[in-house]
């Protein structure tokens, strides 16, 4: 698998009638690929892994890793609260052509820093694709701190971690505690794109790149590139968007977004619903305020 490295969106899921829509999903996975985008994560957060049926999880995964033949790699969202359903979905993951799997702390249930190695060191072991450890507390109720983080990476089979716990020096602390440096610290804020890859990592895990794509993979083609200037221009431009895509429950605002751009159809999955009048107005003002994508 290539390394883990620069803008790679955290797909949504096309809903239509109750059913995924394939044709939608393929026709966004291949959109992305085309302006520039290097990695597909779908089953995340952004893609309501949590209310997708395990033959729907193997036909998402299935139709990006087809698309994307092995241009990009294909990130698969595998996380749940059980270690054993944990495993098994990083495992049908596999099979279905995913190159590595995104794995979120355990909600609910709170493990401790040691429940949280433990988990993972399951996964790795026995889930048979690399694994990229994703902390996103503000939707699962534990923080997996920078010693765990280090301690994790030290596993074979743990690559990278998507950092969304919304602490600007979380990519150093980790970085202080240890990890190898092949190890992939991945952002898990848009607004964090830029400080992550100043402070040494490799890339972001983007809600945004849904509808700007290649803005968001050129701001790390310009980092990578020496050009700062034009990165923080970038940065800087994606605020008031940034804001817009979190006005109410991620991914309703950005399927509304994807909608209006005439991509997918606005549907969700309960207990989630279409987003409000009111953020669809905002939704709407920063799209046209940002340009180009209305």
């Amino acid at each position: 698998m290539s390394r883990l490295r620069g803008s790679m969106v955290a797909l949504v899921t096309p809903f239509r009638d109750g059913a995924l829509d394939e044709a939608a999903l393929r026709a966004l996975a291949r959109w992305q690929i085309e302006k520039g985008t290097s990695g597909l994560v779908p089953c995340g957060t952004t893609g309501e892994g949590a209310t997708v049926t395990a033959d729907e999880h193997f036909r998402i995964v299935r139709a990006c890793a087809e698309e994307a033949r092995g241009r990009v790699p294909v990130i698969a969202g595998c996380g749940s609260n059980d270690t054993r359903k944990t495993i098994e979905n990083v495992q049908r993951a596999k099979e279905a052509g995913a190159d590595a799997a995104l794995v979120v702390t355990p909600y609910y249930n709170k493990p401790t820093p040691e429940g949280l190695f433990r988990h993972f060191e399951a996964v790795a072991k026995q889930g048979g694709l690399p694994v990229v450890l994703y902390n996103v507390p503000s939707r699962t109720a534990v923080d997996m701190l920078a010693d765990t983080v280090a301690r994790c990476a030290k596993l074979p089979g743990i690559i990278g971690v998507k950092e969304a716990s919304g602490n600007v020096v979380r990519i150093a602390e980790i970085q202080a505690a240890g990890v190898p440096p092949d190890f992939a610290l991945l952002a898990g804020d848009d607004m964090f794109t830029l400080p992550t890859l100043a402070s040494g990592g490799l890339g972001v895990i983007s809600v945004v790149a849904n509808i700007a794509p290649a803005d968001l993979a050129g701001l790390c083609d310009a980092y990578f590139a020496g050009d700062l200037a034009k990165a923080q221009r970038a940065q800087t431009r994606f605020a008031s968007l940034v804001k817009a895509m979190f006005c109410e429950t991620n991914p309703m605002p950005v399927k509304h977004a994807l909608y209006r751009m005439g991509r997918i159809s606005p549907e969700l999955r309960l207990p989630l619903v279409p987003i409000s009048q009111s953020g669809a107005i905002r939704v709407e003002a920063a799209m046209r305020e940002y340009g180009g994508l209305l």
